[in-house]
């Protein structure tokens, strides 16, 4: 018997919604809670995976899980795969329960906020028949539902080229760091370094995202490390509302809190970050065309973002 058939024989479905959740939580720990499973379990099989496929599919540490190139490959087939299920599910509903003129969209939760909510609104005034369906992911997530038809464009990063196979990218804008707090914090009345900033408790991107490697780059360059008293969260509102509410600096990525910032609702700290910033922009399928809403909604997407 080859590799292969006992791979596809000793393989189960529990091997890949594990894989996958690690992926989309970015930690062993997160991920257990949202399959409502005991870490030790969890990561028992997804030793079990990595031992079935001979590779080794997240670099973990003290920080989180982190897909590896090969991992990254791998998610496309096991997003595949669940979603292939998930259209058999369907397919055993009557014709009447599926809506036809639905777009999917999947875009970084840091970014969506500062594009789709500008774009989504006109849209609907000149296209009131069409269901838009957005969905947080992190950029691997993104990549592997694009290139299962799981959703029809993306928002996102490119990507190495071992993973652009078949997609397309075209940039929209650079998504700078920030460090915001609420109008009334303390450290907006008085000159300021980032050993200072450092004595107070921060939100921060999870290990292994850009935006993290940004922060922690910046945190090196001048000497500094993340404070105990740290929330480390891919969440815009959960952050947004601690920031709100509570003396926390929450490194974001721009598009995040661009109107917050614009309506005074959160103030930028005057901490100099060097670099152009990380690129931002639209992904899609080279070799499957769009539904023609999905094709207007890009059209959009292009003419509203400068």
């Amino acid at each position: 018997m080859d590799k292969n058939t006992l791979f596809s024989q000793r393989i189960r479905l529990r091997h890949l919604h594990t894989f996958v959740a690690v992926a989309q939580q970015g930690t062993l720990g997160r991920a257990a809670e949202t399959l409502h499973l005991s870490q030790p379990a969890l990561s028992k099989t997804l030793n079990e995976l990595e031992q079935l496929t001979g590779t080794r599919l997240f670099e973990r540490g003290r920080l989180g899980a982190q897909l590896t190139l090969k991992g990254e490959q791998f998610l496309t087939h096991a997003v595949r795969v669940l979603d292939a299920l998930n259209h058999a599910a369907l397919s055993l509903k009557s014709p009447g329960d599926q809506s036809a003129d639905v777009v999917r969209i999947g875009a970084l939760p840091t970014a969506a906020p500062g594009i789709l909510p500008a774009i989504i609104g006109p849209f609907h005034a000149s296209h009131p028949g069409v269901t838009i369906q957005v969905a947080d992911m992190s950029n691997a997530m993104l990549l592997a539902g694009l290139k299962t038809g799981e959703i029809d464009l993306g928002i996102g990063r490119v990507a190495d080229p071992e993973l652009m196979a078949g997609l397309s990218y075209e940039p929209l804008f650079r998504e700078t760091l920030k460090l915001v707090v609420r109008p009334e914090h303390p450290l907006l009345n008085v000159t300021i370094t980032l050993k200072q900033v450092m004595e107070w408790p921060v939100i921060v991107p999870p290990a292994g995202t850009a935006p993290r490697q940004i922060a922690e780059t910046l945190l090196v360059s001048q000497g500094c490390k993340l404070p105990a008293a740290c929330v480390e969260t891919l969440s815009a509102s959960l952050s947004r509302q601690l920031t709100l509410n509570y003396p926390y600096v929450w490194f974001v990525p721009s598009g995040a809190v661009k109107e917050d910032l614009r309506q005074g609702m959160l103030c930028t700290l005057p901490v100099k970050i060097s670099g152009m910033g990380d690129p931002i922009g639209i992904l899609t399928r080279v070799a499957h065309p769009m539904p023609h809403s999905a094709t207007l909604l890009l059209a959009c997407i292009r003419k509203g973002v400068p």
